[in-house]
């Protein structure tokens, strides 16, 4: 599917120039919708990956890109912007390769992570500073915002494009330089991102891009949050790994940004809107086969209602195309991996074996590949049952009843994960106190899908610290400086 793809990268992007590992070591990119090698690429180590901290911390102190003006820095990114568009279907096509997900998903994510560039490259004339009134006569107060740094970038595997623009664009906005580490599921789509950089022009050791198997992730995450010459961390991924990740930057007291797991409710109140509720329900569960960060994972209907939303949704579900996502039509593709796939068939399992009812689905799809899981709808949930405590990150329906609008909030609120929720009501009242009372980052009332370049994306409790996108994404990666000029008099 790769073949002649201009965009397809073997090496990784460090300094300027592209690169192997030092030892020569590499890892095999896979198909997870048929399981065929993609290419091969460096798995690097700390060693590795030392040397890009040391060019990323060169490009910003020695050739001077912390003092590059915002319109410079604005220019370039609307030059990688503009040739991210101009390539869309190239990237799409990695994307879906390695990621498993349907062209038109791809498609979709080039048009939302690309928006992130074209933000930020406006955002980067806009990082103004502050004039305070002093106390004092005599003195003026001056607040000014600087970037921090070196800024270590670690992505997921489940928005290969997205997640690298959304913190990349912000850094780079602000001056910072960074060092980005994909996952090692999808690193091809990271390394297209690194090769239309360099065409845009960006200065060498600005972006680095290095790549790793599983073998060098634990000990890459602990070099760039231990060097002294990184900066800021920003991580997505799983609550585990970024508590990890915390801690390690404890002592140097790093500026770092967290975008973790979720267990989002979805709440159907009696007065929604049944044919929207049961489209939201669609758009939030099953874009990437569900496995999103923000996807619905509790479905708490009112019991008035629970019987015909669970049919509706069902109705809708069977009519899903399932297959190879690179053809035409195709709507449900593979998971990432085989632990992926292994975990979603456990919780299932779990769920059956403790008295929940599985009303679609809730097996394996071998006849479309090793990695496809039919889309699930499981009824009866408890909470003793995995699919009621964890996220699945799977195409699988959890359907919780409830009776008054107190216990969905209690079942709702009753998880340390606190990063998007979703309700549906057309009761005024009702849509206010849920919307106050609800304890997420993010909610969507009346609709499935939410994020959006201008948006603070971010979660609360254990899903996260900080935010991206939107003017708040500018956020993580400047400091302010207290500037005080005295006896003016």
């Amino acid at each position: 599917m790769l073949h002649g793809n201009p965009l397809t990268q073997s090496q990784a992007f460090v300094n300027g120039r592209w690169v192997g590992a030092n030892s020569g070591a590499t890892f095999e990119v896979q198909n997870p919708a048929n399981g065929q090698v993609l290419g091969v690429v460096p798995d690097m180590n700390r060693e590795d990956v030392q040397l890009a901290i040391d060019s990323a911390y060169n490009a910003f102190y020695e050739k001077g890109w912390h003092n590059s003006t915002a319109k410079d820095r604005a220019a370039l990114l609307k030059k990688w912007y503009a040739l991210m568009e101009k390539n869309r279907q190239e990237i799409a096509s990695i994307m879906t390769a390695e990621s498993g997900k349907p062209l038109v998903e791809s498609l979709g994510e080039l048009t939302y992570g690309n928006s992130f560039v074209e933000w930020f490259a406006e955002e980067a004339r806009r990082i103004y500073g502050e004039i305070v009134p002093s106390p004092v006569a005599g003195r003026q107060i001056m607040l000014t915002r600087n970037p921090v740094g070196v800024a270590g970038l670690i992505t997921p595997w489940n928005f290969p494009h997205a997640m690298i623009t959304r913190k990349a664009a912000a850094a780079l906005a602000a001056g910072c330089t960074v060092v980005i580490k994909p996952a090692e599921d999808t690193p091809l789509t990271a390394l297209a991102l690194a090769r239309l950089a360099e065409e845009a022009g960006f200065p060498k050791g600005v972006i680095n891009v290095i790549t790793s198997s599983r073998t060098h992730a634990a000990e890459i995450g602990q070099l760039l949050c231990g060097s002294d010459k990184v900066a800021a961390i920003s991580f997505t991924g799983s609550t585990e790994v970024g508590k990890l990740l915390y801690r390690q930057c404890a002592d140097g007291v790093k500026r770092i940004g967290l975008e973790l797991g979720g267990n989002a409710p979805f709440i159907v109140f009696k007065s929604a809107d049944m044919e929207k509720a049961v489209t939201g329900a669609m758009n939030s569960k099953f874009r990437n086969c569900g496995q999103t960060c923000i996807s619905a994972n509790r479905f708490l209907i009112q019991d008035e209602i629970h019987d015909e939303f669970v049919e509706k949704l069902i109705e809708r579900i069977g009519k899903l195309a399932i297959g190879d996502g690179s053809r035409e039509g195709i709507q449900i593709g593979p998971l990432i991996n085989r632990a992926q796939l292994t975990k979603v068939d456990r919780f299932v399992t779990d769920a059956k074996e403790k008295g929940a009812t599985v009303r679609h689905g809730g097996r394996t799809l071998p006849q479309h590949g090793e990695l496809y899981y039919e889309p699930t709808v499981v009824t009866n949930l408890r909470d003793d049952m995995l699919l009621y405590n964890e996220e699945v990150f799977g195409p699988v329906v959890s359907v919780v009843r409830f009776k008054t609008e107190e216990e969905a909030l209690a079942i709702a609120n009753g998880t340390r994960r606190g990063l998007a929720g979703y309700f549906f009501s057309n009761d005024l009242n009702q849509v206010f106190r849920v919307a106050r009372e609800l304890e997420t980052g993010m909610i969507g009332i009346n609709e499935g899908l939410i994020s959006a370049t201008e948006a603070a994306f971010g979660g609360i409790k254990e899903s996260g610290v900080g935010r991206e996108g939107s003017r708040h994404g500018i956020d993580e990666y400047v400091y302010i400086k207290y500037l005080c000029y005295g006896n003016l008099q």
